[in-house]
């Protein structure tokens, strides 16, 4: 379940990422940053 999530989160950020190129926001920055790096820890860890 934990990978879903990581995964999930991973590819939320990834279309945020594409958000901000289209509006660029400090915003989207940080929750894109938060994000990636829930997804990196939850898909990543045992």
């Amino acid at each position: 379940m934990k990978k879903i999530i990581g995964l999930i989160a991973f590819f939320i950020a990834v279309g945020m990422l594409i958000m901000l190129l289209i509006h660029n926001r400090l915003v989207g920055l940080i929750i894109i940053a938060l994000l990636l790096f829930l997804g990196y820890n939850c898909f990543c860890s045992g």
